[in-house]
């Protein structure tokens, strides 16, 4: 009997970690630049998606002489995983401020037709915390849609290292004009603890396909 297998569709249609070949062979049939990869057990499978295909790379090359990875392995983007192509099937977040701190709001969009999801304002916060809980809220989002494989683009290098820390690294003063914030920043700081992100989150090129759908258009 053969030895079950789990596939991690890093860059694909619909990235996520398979457990049937057919399925994860649809992801990247067509896709250019695709990145996968199989692995023998579930957890490693599901460590290498959740921690990106730059990631693993940087982990899968040998060791240079003295026992660091040869500077192939540190691309500058490794920290930040992107996609060659967009990914039509996916939501984007975005948030703004009006100052800084000032009025902000953030919202999520479906990349491919920016019908808005979802949409929150409050009268005092930042920039940074706005894209932190926007992501946050579309991961929830897609939890309860029970949507785990679902790409999320953000053009925020702040909030990414803040998912991946679990902790909103804000200065912003807790006092009466900001209490809903708090609040809001520490349901998701608990959400982040409590639950698994199983949402590929992907840094929106800027640079190459403009503006991300969600941004409000202020620039």
């Amino acid at each position: 009997m053969a030895k079950k297998k789990f596939y991690v569709i890093w860059m694909g249609h619909v990235p996520g970690v398979y457990t049937e070949w057919d399925k994860a062979k649809q992801q990247i049939d067509g896709y250019k630049g695709a990145k996968f990869k199989s692995f023998p057990d579930r957890a490693q499978a599901e460590a290498a998606f959740r921690n990106g295909y730059a990631t693993y790379l940087n982990q899968a090359l040998p060791a240079a002489p003295g026992g660091t990875r040869h500077p192939r392995s540190r691309p500058a983007s490794s920290a930040f995983p992107t996609t060659d192509t967009i990914i039509s099937r996916s939501i984007s977040v975005d948030a703004a401020c009006s100052g800084n701190p000032g009025r902000m709001e953030y919202q999520g969009v479906t990349t491919s037709g920016k019908e808005r999801l979802f949409h929150r304002a409050f009268p005092l916060g930042t920039n940074n915390i706005g894209e932190f809980l926007a992501l946050v809220h579309a991961l929830a989002f897609l939890q309860k849609q029970q949507q785990p494989d679902l790409p999320i683009y953000t053009d925020s290098k702040i909030a990414m290292g803040w998912i991946r820390k679990g902790k909103c690294k804000t200065t912003l003063p807790r006092n009466k004009k900001t209490a809903e914030l708090h609040e809001m920043i520490d349901r998701a700081e608990a959400w982040l603890k409590g639950n698994k992100i199983t949402n590929p989150v992907y840094k929106w090129k800027t640079e190459v396909w403009g503006e991300i759908p969600a941004d409000f258009g202020r620039k």
